[in-house]
Order: C-alpha cells, then sequence, then structure tokens
C-alpha cells in the first residue's frame, strides 16, 4: 500500500470523490457489484465545470497519472490522488476533458517500474493495434419494453430455446470492400433478418468485449466493459441488441472470467505486483492459453468480475452469459501435471475460492436478473453445475453436454456398416441426460484445430453424408435439453471454419446445402410448434425409451411428452441408409397416427421415404405396449409420429 504523508491524506480528502464510504467497505468487502458507476472515466460537471472524474484501483502503486493527446501523453499533469481509506483506489477530476479523450493510467510501481494500463473500467477503446482507453457515455434510447416484459413473464415456464452461435467479424464479410467485417449496423440489417428467418429463439456471440488479437476470437480480453471497437461504438452495439429484441430473439453473450491475456496494457501485473493474478504460477498461470489466472481469493477481483456480469445484464440488456472454461476454473490441476499445482487446503485439487466465486456470481445474478439464464462451460463430471446453490450446487441455469457432443460426433464417423457396434455411443446420453439442465452444443470448438466441418465428418458419399448430418441435427431437436449450433452449420458448411474468412454462402447455390438450411428452419419451427420437445427439456417426465436395444438395425425409439398425453411425440431414428418397411413400434393407445416430421423430405435433399397419410394401430403388443403401428423408417433419417386420433375400446376394429 503506498504511504500518504499527512498533507497529502487532507488535500485528498478534500477532493471531489463519486465513491462513498459504502461504496468502499462493498469493494474491499467483494460485495459491490455495480462498480462500473464508480470506477473508470465518469464525464460529469463539478462546481460548474464540465470535465472528466478518473479512478483507478492500483494500491501497490506510489504515483499515478492519466496521459493523454490532452497532455502529449506526459506523466506528470492529470496526476491522481491517492484516497485516505487505503482502499488502493487512485481519483481525480479534471475540467475541460470531454467524451472521445483516448487515455492510459500511467503507473509507477512500488518497485520502480513505470507502466501505462488501459482502464480497467472504459466503457470504449481505440481499434487494434492501438490500445488506449476512450472516454465514452452515450444514452441510447432502448425500444425492447415489450420484449423486457415477455421475459419476464416467460421465467420459470418451459419455452424452447434454440441458440445460433456466431462470431461476429466472419459471419459475413464484404469482399467487395477489402474482406472487411460486418459493422454493428450492418449485422443489425443483415443478421437480425437471418436469425428470425432460421427460426432460432437466441443468438450467442463469442466475446465482444474488446481483446487485442483477433485471433483469440475473444476469448483474451483486456477490456472486459467495452465492446470491440472493431465493429462499431457501444450504442451501435446496444442498438444491435435492440433490434434483436425487436425481432423477439434473445442475446447470449459469452463471459471470460476465468483468464486474461499478459498484454502490456492489460490487467497482468497492473500496479507492478500480482493485483488480479496469483503470484505463483502454479496458481496464477494457464498453460493451456499462456494467460493468467484471477485470484478469485481477493474480494477486489470479486467485486470487478461481478460487476462486469451486472454491466453487460443492466447497460445492454444482455438475456444471458455463458461462461467459458469453467472446468479451468474448478480445478487446481487442470492440464497441470504433478508438481505443477497447489492443492488446497485439505489436499484436494478443487479450487475452493473459485467455486466460492461461482456460487456467488449466481446467486447474485438470479437474484437480481432473474428472468435471465447463466450457462456453464463444464466438460467434466462435476455434480450440481447447474443445481441451486442452497442444495449444493454452482447455481448454473443450464451446463453444456459435452458427453452427448463428443459420443454423437464419434458415433456419426462411423460407417454406418460398424454402428450396430458402438449402440451404446448413441444411447447412452440419456442415463445422465437429467442430471443437469443440459444445453446440447454443437459448438464453435467442434469445427477448428484440424477438426474439419461437421459435413466434413460424416461417412459415405456425398449423398450419405448430406443425409448423415441431416439425421443428426434431427437427432439433436428431438432429443432432451437446449439446442446450440455455431454459424455454418446450418448450410451445410463443408470447410473448417477460419476467423479470417466469411462462412461459405457460395453453398446455398447447391440444392443439397440449401436442404440442410431449410431442415434446420423447418426443425426450429417444429421445435417451438410441439410442446412435448420442450415442456420438460431437462426432466425425465419428458422422454420415455420405446427401443433402445434393436442394434443389428441401427435403430432407437423412443417418445417425447409434454403435460399433455395427446401431444405425445414417438421419434424413430435409422441410423443406417437402409429403408425398413413395415418397422413395427409399440405405442400406448389405439388409434391413427401421423408422421408430423421426416428429415428425408425431397425438400431437404432426402429420398422421400415418407410415411403420407393417416397410420393405423393395431392391438398386437410389441415394445411392452398394448397397441403397435408399422411404419416405414427412411434411410440416415428421423421420422417423428403424432396420435391424431385416439379410439376407445367400444370403437369397431375397422381401420385398426
Amino acid at each position: 500500500m503506498a504511504k500518504k504523508s499527512k498533507t497529502q491524506s487532507a488535500e485528498t480528502k478534500n477532493t471531489f470523490s463519486l465513491l462513498t464510504d459504502f461504496d468502499i467497505h462493498l469493494f474491499r468487502s467483494g460485495k459491490h457489484y455495480k462498480l462500473y458507476e464508480k470506477l473508470g472515466a465518469h464525464e460529469m460537471n463539478h462546481n460548474g465545470a464540465h470535465g472528466i472524474y478518473f479512478a483507478v484501483w492500483a494500491p501497490n502503486a506510489t504515483h499515478v497519472s492519466v496521459i493523454g493527446n490532452f497532455n502529449h501523453w506526459k506523466s506528470n499533469e492529470h496526476t491522481l490522488h491517492a484516497r485516505w481509506d487505503e482502499s488502493g483506489i487512485w481519483e481525480g477530476f479534471f475540467p475541460g476533458l470531454t467524451k472521445g479523450e483516448a487515455y492510459k493510467f500511467a503507473i509507477q510501481s512500488n518497485t520502480g517500474e513505470y507502466l501505462e494500463k488501459a482502464d480497467p473500467f472504459a466503457r470504449y477503446a481505440e481499434i487494434a493495434p492501438r490500445t488506449a482507453s476512450i472516454v465514452w457515455h452515450e444514452p441510447y434510447k432502448w425500444r425492447d419494453h415489450a420484449w423486457l416484459e415477455r421475459r419476464k413473464s416467460l421465467t420459470g415456464k418451459p419455452q424452447p430455446y434454440s441458440v445460433y452461435e456466431v462470431h461476429m467479424g466472419s459471419w459475413r464479410r464484404k469482399a467487395e470492400d477489402g474482406n472487411r467485417s460486418l459493422s454493428y449496423g450492418e449485422l443489425a440489417a443483415e443478421l437480425v433478418s437471418y436469425v428470425k428467418e432460421a427460426g432460432f429463439t437466441h443468438v450467442e456471440f463469442l466475446p465482444v468485449m474488446e481483446h487485442p488479437f483477433f485471433g483469440s476470437w475473444g476469448y483474451q480480453l483486456t477490456g472486459y466493459y467495452a465492446p470491440t471497437s472493431r465493429f462499431g461504438s457501444p450504442q451501435e452495439f446496444m442498438a444491435l441488441v435492440d433490434a434483436f429484441h425487436q425481432a423477439e430473439i434473445g442475446v447470449i453473450l459469452d463471459w471470460v472470467p476465468s483468464h486474461f491475456p499478459g498484454d502490456a496494457h492489460g490487467l497482468f501485473k497492473f500496479d507492478g505486483t500480482h493485483l488480479y493474478e496469483h503470484a505463483d504460477p502454479r496458481k496464477g498461470f494457464h498453460p493451456d492459453w499462456s494467460s493468467y489466472i484471477y485470484n478469485y481469493g481477493r474480494n477486489e477481483v470479486r467485486s470487478f468480475l461481478i460487476s462486469n456480469a451486472f454491466f453487460w445484464l443492466d447497460q445492454f440488456h444482455i438475456d444471458g452469459l455463458r461462461v467459458d472454461a469453467v472446468a479451468s476454473m474448478l480445478y487446481l490441476d487442470y492440464s497441470r501435471k504433478q508438481g505443477e499445482w497447489i492443492p488446497n487446503q485439505y489436499g484436494g485439487n478443487e479450487n475452493l475460492e473459485a467455486i466460492q466465486f461461482l456460487k456467488e456470481f449466481n446467486e447474485t445474478v438470479y437474484g437480481h436478473f432473474p428472468d435471465v439464464v447463466t450457462i456453464a462451460e463444464e466438460s467434466t463430471a462435476w455434480s450440481g453445475v447447474s443445481r441451486p446453490t442452497y442444495l449444493g450446487g454452482l447455481g448454473f441455469g443450464q451446463k453444456w453436454m459435452m458427453g452427448w457432443m463428443h459420443d454423437t460426433l464419434r458415433y456419426f464417423k462411423d460407417d454406418p456398416v460398424y454402428r450396430k457396434y458402438h449402440q451404446n455411443e448413441i444411447t447412452f446420453s440419456i442415463m445422465y441426460a437429467f442430471t443437469e439442465n443440459f444445453m446440447l452444443p454443437l459448438s464453435h470448438d467442434e469445427v477448428v484445430h484440424g477438426k474439419g466441418s461437421l459435413l466434413g465428418r460424416m461417412p459415405g458419399d456425398e449423398w450419405k453424408r448430406f443425409a448423415n448430418l441431416r439425421l443428426m441435427y434431427a437427432y439433436m431437436f428431438a432429443h432432451p435439453g437446449t439446442k446450440l449450433l455455431f454459424m455454418g452449420g446450418e448450410i451445410g458448411q463443408s470447410g473448417e471454419w477460419n476467423h479470417d474468412s466469411s462462412i461459405d454462402w457460395h453453398l446455398l447455390d447447391h440444392d443439397l446445402h440449401r436442404g440442410v438450411l431449410r431442415l434446420i428452419q423447418d426443425l426450429n419451427q417444429f421445435y417451438k410448434s410441439e410442446p412435448a420437445l420442450y415442456h420438460f427439456p431437462f426432466s425425465d417426465r419428458g422422454f420415455e425409451w420405446v427401443d433402445y436395444s434393436d442394434r443389428e438395425n441401427s435403430v432407437i425409439v423412443f417418445m417425447r411428452k409434454s403435460e399433455d398425453p395427446a401431444e405425445s411425440l414417438l421419434v424413430a431414428c435409422n441410423f443406417t441408409p437402409e429403408v425398413r418397411h413395415q418397422y413395427r413400434l409399440g405405442v400406448p393407445t389405439r388409434g391413427s397416427w401421423k408422421e408430423v416430421f421426416n428429415s428425408d423430405d425431397l425438400k431437404y435433399g432426402g429420398s422421400g421415404q415418407l410415411n403420407t397419410g393417416l397410420q393405423f394401430t393395431s392391438p398386437v403388443k410389441y415394445h411392452n405396449k398394448d397397441y403397435s403401428l408399422c411404419i416405414t423408417l427412411p434411410p440416415l433419417a428421423i421420422s417423428v409420429m403424432k396420435l391424431h386420433e385416439e379410439k376407445n375400446e367400444f370403437e369397431l376394429e375397422a381401420g385398426s
């Protein structure tokens, strides 16, 4: 802590401050969740003068000043004063400065080191590779009141949840303009209508927060409170969110409280010491990403992170946060060898401070924003990730179902002739599907680093590859859980994702690729129109096996159910290219059934093996049911049947 003279303390105590004693108490106890209203740069009037108030946490600094074009980047002119309360916060008000000023904090460390740091609370930043912060605050008039009211009214009620995952910089590029990315305004004009037409309920953006290296996809952040300036201003990003809301589409942001990069202008050794991160590299350095791990045991760091979550939900009306790399936070030995990590106080590998932070994050977010959702990207068997904290869970609303994703992609990669030996890979997910509130992710991580595209993993000739892809998507929508698909997957992207290129939109000139897009559009509409598919997404009340043991034919059959038995759906998946005629399915009641979805439809590029008209039951017991019906199972496809008319025991057998 910097030592301050009595003269400095008296002078500082009379300096204007936005911070109250209660603010300081909350900050130091880790309970201040709106620090963005106090720290950073704030344009205001004071004593009749218009200027900028600055405040920054740098407890181990001996001198802090603001540098920028306004003082020719000299560190001896706009000096901040250390507060008298030992909070470690430096502050000052400077008349004459206005919105749009580029600035940094010049910090003299107690080790004698001179640093120039971007403002951790900056609302705006220079366009990379420039790294200064920009004073920014401009009101925005929101027009999404109807959406927010609807969101509030649906809290706790079953609703479809289908997410389109997007990397803003590469969704669509302007080839005629140097292959540049679209701006926020252009995305509002083009992406919103596209997502609406595709039928997704939500869009999820890879991190939009400011990041110096475009190739990090946004996961190495330096500006936690600033939407990246690559695509426009903060207000233009607000307008993009607003446009989605007016189109009745929710917006989820990827959020990265797990690590940060070591860029000189960032959080690393912010005041010359390991302020935000652990000093010991066994706890503070992440070997996978060559980045630094937050010290979750430090109260002020927790205030910084949770305030950041509040900031996006409050100021930008965001509907949910998908928390990145949760597994790396939970385990002290994550991706480390013996001797490269420090056990907790009980000798275990659990990161107790991170666990407490995640619980507090979820409790406070849901306490203040009960109608949003938090989603964990968590890849281990950690118990209770999406269970309430009062029941011992971490408190997330949903969790990515990584096991389902791995098993499904591995199963579909096999030639159908071998699938009968791997039936358990496609059925095993139901064994644990209801232990968490699972989201089924076919995300960006599955189409990078040499993995190829989803279409590229499918076996067989061209027709079979597309049929397999359609089947996998239809199976995902029929499986319990919410859904997520990365951009490009909906058109059958043939190449691996490249963040420096656009999606291969020219593929839509080909019938089979247009068929995949039509399939996704219809699956989204089907999903939203059938309560059986979303009423019980996380409960076994919404699922019943009919047959999971027909290995020889590589067929599985199950039912999806809602509160109303008449809304139940009978789902049959044929994972081989063989058409199976007169395939018998057990059903609970007698009557007539109608096919309501078939991924082999000609309009999708299929072979057109449909079950047209009504299919009538017979009193033949099958699959432990009193009645059954026979249908045609299309090749490499899914058929979904729905009860059209139930008959009671007094009706004639005719037509049964």
